[in-house]
């Protein structure tokens, strides 16, 4: 069958499954519309926690960035895992022992004051369409090349999906569904890697085939892969590229902005017992080491497919200075290959014939010295690529089978829309239940209630095409935002409402508001993202060489001091907070959750 047949099939299939199994399991109570009525197996929780947060930043963009940035991409892989080693041993157990529905309510209760509630909502709208605008960047990016359609039509069909399932189902559709989603997705992750990894060492675990030499030589891959896009004047694949600070700051940042995300933390209420939720972060985790353990080969084969694979002459030549800088191997404008059509048709691959030499040059302008540039002939670089296509082009370019390319496209839509599912139900639970029902409107009933979720779900899903259509950048680096945003406003009020008996009200209010708005601003700053940058998004401008990527770590060390500041010159909390603390802290009661 051609590929556009093997689309259809795979991704018609799974999005049937996907609405079969919310229509199997509507939310009939807002117990299971919120928390899945709170009965959800460990091990199903801990794979639908994979999906839910295993987006489209992990399927379809860290390893494009892996691909382009090299080492320094690592940062993600490091900040993403790290953070559910905090999730489980600092968070999970203790939010599941106090037994609420949504992280604004443990804060409302927690800081006995519904401002608290409030400013925590608006931290986690925020935070919330910060990330799901990437998921809506990622269902367009699949859509548009795969089924061929336009970026706005391929968006209006997931948001379609998503409406059904999520809207429907509540938490209790989404949790089975994303169950699903993540048998979809590891496996259209892995298997491709697996042919790949084959293809280019002769080693099927990708992984071992990442450390192995290529095929048919004695050369180690990432040596072959160092030569190659030095000679095109790249920095060296396996160099930083990145300040010491950076790094920790982004890696902190991706750490304890994970623990801090409304949506994956709102997984661990679906399970019985505390101990279960402690329980399915350890799942959580195993199950997302599948992807990330293999996604450092996946970014360094996609780089060595694009700079190798795609261009003739140069995987036959020994000599990787003449295969790279002879004018001669540089792709034919009159043998494009047909995924760069392809994917030409999308605006995220795009090449211009600067010199008139009837072939395309693909090199680092900035990296290359302009003598060595001119001695070849060349006038600039010649092509574009988009981070986000590598790990969905990989597969064409590596002219793997159609059905393998189909059930790539199949996985990408599955991590995009099992996170936005996640992200737009506690948008829905903040509004319905922690705005509507805890503070504005408190005397509706529960159907009331749950129609306001709905609804709330359904608006939310429209915003959220709108900031697909209209990203602010990379699918990573919006992810990456989002991430920062929750580290400097949520986590802090969330470990210091577990761990400090003194922190008050008026603390916790002033602590994420200062680490929301720094962070916030800081970002705006510096990307410009809805406001035209009036700096220049250079390391020499940023806060202490600290990148907008970087910085929620800076705000949350500015909340923590906020919050501990403003705690010490207000009232001490209550007696009865001191104790609701001690409460949740203790590990009496490990085996049940107390509504409060």
């Amino acid at each position: 069958m051609d590929l556009m047949t093997w689309t259809y099939l795979l991704v018609g299939a799974s999005f049937a499954l996907y609405i079969g199994i919310a229509i199997w399991t509507r939310a009939s109570s807002t117990g299971e519309f919120y928390v899945a009525g709170g009965g959800v197996h460990p091990i199903a929780n801990g794979m639908a926690t994979g999906a839910d947060w295993m987006s489209a930043a992990s399927f379809i963009s860290m390893a494009g960035l892996i691909a382009f940035l090299g080492y320094g991409g690592s940062v993600y892989l490091m900040g993403w895992t790290g953070g559910y080693v905090l999730l489980a041993m600092l968070l999970a157990p203790y939010l599941r022992k106090y037994g609420k529905f949504t992280v604004p309510e443990f804060i409302g209760d927690r800081y006995y004051s519904q401002t608290a509630r409030v400013v925590a909502v608006i931290c986690l709208i925020f935070i919330s369409f910060t990330y799901v605008a990437g998921q809506m960047r990622g269902v367009g990016i699949v859509f548009s090349r795969f089924l061929e359609v336009d970026l706005l039509t391929g968006l209006l069909v997931g948001m379609g999906i998503v409406f059904i399932y999520a809207v429907l189902g509540g938490m209790k559709g989404i949790t089975y569904t994303q169950v699903a989603q993540y048998c979809v997705l590891i496996t259209a992750y892995i298997i491709p890697a697996i042919f790949i990894s084959f293809n280019i060492t002769g080693n099927p675990v990708p992984p071992l085939g990442l450390w192995g030499n290529v095929e048919g030589s004695d050369t180690h891959l990432l040596t072959r892969l160092n030569e190659i896009v030095t000679e095109l004047g790249f920095a060296a694949y396996t160099s930083g590229g990145k300040s010491t600070i950076d790094i920790f700051c982004i890696t902190a940042a991706l750490m304890v902005g994970t623990a801090g995300l409304p949506h994956v933390i709102v997984r661990f209420f679906t399970v019985p017992r505390v101990r279960d939720a402690r329980s399915s972060a350890g799942w959580a985790l195993l199950f997302i080491a599948l992807l990330y353990t293999t996604a450092p080969a996946v970014g360094a084969m996609a780089r060595y497919n694009l700079t190798v694979t795609a261009w003739p002459g140069v995987a036959a030549s020994t000599d990787v200075g003449s295969a790279v800088t002879d004018p001669q191997n540089a792709l034919a404008a009159d043998a494009i290959p047909d995924w760069m059509k392809r994917w030409n048709a999308t605006g995220l691959i795009k090449w211009e014939d600067k010199n008139g030499d009837g072939r395309i040059q693909y090199y680092n302008e900035k990296g290359l010295k302009p003598e060595v540039a001119q001695s070849r002939g060349w006038t600039g670089n010649e092509l574009i690529v988009d981070n986000d296509i590598m790990v969905l082009a990989n597969p064409e370019i590596a002219k793997l089978p159609n059905w393998v390319i189909a059930l790539v496209a199949a996985g990408g839509i599955a991590a995009a829309l099992s996170t936005a599912a996640g992200l737009l139900l506690v948008i829905s639970s903040s509004i319905s239940h922690d705005l509507m029902k805890s503070t504005f409107a408190k005397g509706i009933s529960e159907k009331q209630e749950l129609m306001a979720g709905r609804i709330a779900a359904a608006v939310a899903i429209v915003i959220a095409g709108y900031l697909g259509y209209n990203p602010p950048g990379f699918v990573a680096q919006v992810v990456a935002f989002a991430f920062g945003l929750a580290a400097s406003s949520l986590f802090p009020a969330i470990m210091m409402g577990i761990f400090s008996k003194k922190v008050n009200r008026e603390g916790a209010i002033a602590g994420m508001l200062s680490g929301l708005v720094f962070t916030m601003g800081y970002i705006l700053w510096f990307k410009g993202i809805f406001i035209t940058p009036v700096q220049e998004n250079i390391p020499a401008n940023w806060l202490f060489g600290i990148s907008p990527e970087g910085i929620g770590f800076v705000g949350m060390l500015l909340n923590f001091a906020v919050a501990f500041l403003v705690s010490r010159v207000t009232a001490a909390p209550p007696e009865r907070i001191q104790e609701l603390v001690e409460f949740i802290r203790s590990p009496r009661g490990a085996g049940s959750a107390t509504h409060h």
